[in-house]
């Protein structure tokens, strides 16, 4: 009897934090461990990663983690991961080379990597892995099909259909796909996101055409901003400079190591004395194209920095024409827009590309019809994307008479289970939550670390102490009262007076009752003070009680 199993640690119903799980039998396979990045109300996050409970408790199941690209949404998590649980990765050149650096600047130096092709076969154990070449806006995209009893479970990552493409890094294997569809497929898990779009992708995907006309009208000095991870889009901008006899001067150490990576490994080369280094460039010059890169946040906080005249490298000039090519992505929307406006005060030519005629290189609706028939899968999952994109993935295949009792649509942490071919009507689940990341730690899960950041913005701290004598409890210094961001303390004696009058009094009860203990004295203080500064002040601070207790010398 065979038993497959398909679930997601992350990427269902969001944009982001991809982690998917095949399990065949009592083997575990592991696709992409990334990361998203934190909504406007999660104060101080710096990433969401996925929940890995599940693996640690099944560690010794586990026979690798196949990583299809390299974006952050499909590998920022591992070295997280990786510090739980110690599993064989297995991916390909250039995603191996991206995460070395991620995991040599995390300080983490057990791991092992397996470099694979992009279109190729090999075995894990007993069971046969097979992967084919995506295109996608990175090189060395790949997709994976893990063989079962019952035939291949297909990961097919992100992927447009481009026959346009001449860079066999960047290359879509349709030969390959036809292959394995020859060899049954019992499901197949495709990407979201771009399943609302009509049509194919490309040629919608490139940008060449849209902004080529800015570069041609500019007098002097180009500005792009683009994300270093979109190597599709950076090798446009360099052919552009290319045409219009421009130098380059690429402003972001990971771009420039990325660039170094494709030359070495033979995808591509920038042309020989096309580039100026950042530490020959002179802000003067003006036939230059500048690509101002980062990922995520960090390309809208720098191009802030350049804009309000703190970098040290690139002051913005009034005749500079800045192109926008780093549309928002979830979670940095208020970044961008600040991003822009600060843009528009320093230079008038400022154009952003139209998302409307430029699509993100996610797989649209044809090209998701496409898959579909060339996979003729008995299953279909649809992954990565917010809920109605999975419902609208879920639709196309309808469309394409896969019928509904064979269309698998998931939350994170519930499981699909085949068994011997055929899909169990009960689905089985296991828990997972959001594991929230401030800078190299993980923070709780259920949200009280953000909770208190949220009163600390809002509603402001009060912070109350006093010193008592460590034998007798008696109050000998203080109370002290400080206020920061909810009343302004010379207009409110009576309220400051008031509650280190409340802290004393519950010391003093506390003691004459025989009860005293200075956490649970400290609570019923933090208690009182919160109702009394709530009748007067309509407010919920935080209160933040101290009672220090010292010895006194005879």
């Amino acid at each position: 009897m065979s038993k497959v199993r398909i679930f997601a640690l992350g990427g269902l119903d969001e944009d982001g934090k991809n982690m998917y799980a095949v399990e065949v039998d009592d083997d575990i396979f592991l696709i992409d461990c990334g990361m998203k990045y934190p909504g406007s109300d999660q104060l101080g996050i710096e990433m969401i990663i996925p929940d890995f409970q599940y693996l640690t408790e099944h560690q010794n199941k586990i026979r690798g983690l196949f990583l299809t690209h390299g974006h952050d949404d499909v590998m920022g998590a591992v070295p997280h991961l990786l510090r739980q649980v110690n599993i064989p990765i297995y991916t390909a050149p250039l995603t191996a080379r991206l995460l070395e650096r991620r995991l040599r600047k995390e300080g983490i130096k057990d791991y092992t990597i397996h470099r694979i092709h992009r279109s190729g076969s090999f075995k894990l154990g007993t069971v046969k892995i097979r992967t084919f070449g995506t295109t996608q806006s990175i090189a060395d995209g790949f997709g994976v099909a893990i063989s079962t009893p019952d035939g291949y479970v297909v990961y097919t990552s992100e992927f447009i259909v481009d026959y346009d493409t001449k860079n066999e890094a960047f290359d879509f294997n349709i030969a390959d796909i036809t292959e394995l569809s020859s060899k049954g497929i019992l499901a197949l898990m495709t990407e979201s996101v771009g399943s609302t779009r009509g049509g194919h992708s490309a040629p919608n995907h490139r940008i060449t055409e849209q902004i080529a006309p800015y570069i041609e009208d500019a007098r002097d000095r180009v500005v792009i901003t683009a994300y270093s991870q979109n190597l599709y889009r950076i090798i446009e901008i360099i052919e552009l400079a290319v045409r219009y006899n421009r130098k380059v001067m690429i402003y972001d150490e990971e771009l420039r190591a990325l660039m170094q990576d494709m030359a070495t490994l033979g995808y591509y080369r920038i042309p020989a004395g096309l580039e100026i280094a950042p530490q020959n460039y002179d802000n003067a010059m003006d036939n230059v194209i500048v690509i101002i890169a980062g990922n995520g946040q960090t390309i809208f906080r720098k191009v802030h920095k350049i804009a309000t005249r703190e970098d040290e490298t690139i002051q913005l000039r009034d005749t500079d024409t800045v192109i926008i090519c780093s549309p928002a992505v979830p979670g940095t929307e208020r970044d961008e827009s600040a991003m822009e406006d600060d843009l528009y005060k320093e230079t008038s030519r400022v154009f952003a590309i139209d998302s409307r005629r430029t699509f993100s290189m996610h797989a649209s609706i044809e090209d998701l019809k496409m898959m579909l028939y060339l996979m003729k899968p008995k299953y279909y999952v649809p992954v990565k994307g917010e809920y109605r994109q999975l419902i609208s993935n879920a639709n196309i295949a309808l469309d394409m008479g896969i019928p509904a009792s064979s269309i698998i649509v998931m939350d994170n942490g519930q499981i699909a289970v085949i068994s011997d071919g055929r899909l169990e009507r009960q689905f089985e689940s296991i828990k997972v939550e959001d594991v929230l990341v401030d800078g190299k730690d993980n923070l709780d899960a259920a949200g009280m670390i953000l909770k208190d950041r949220e009163i600390l913005s809002t509603d402001g701290v009060i912070i109350v102490g006093v010193v008592v004598n460590h034998a007798t409890k008696e109050v000998i210094g203080g109370p002290d009262v400080q206020s920061r961001g909810v009343i302004y303390l010379k207009d409110a004696d009576y309220i400051i007076k008031e509650i280190g009058d409340i802290l004393e009094n519950a010391i003093e009860e506390a003691v004459r009752s025989h009860q005293y203990d200075n956490m649970a004295c400290r609570a019923e203080a933090r208690e009182r003070i919160s109702r009394y500064v709530m009748k007067e002040t309509g407010k919920r601070p935080m209160i933040l009680p101290a009672i220090v207790e010292i010895n006194v010398g005879i």
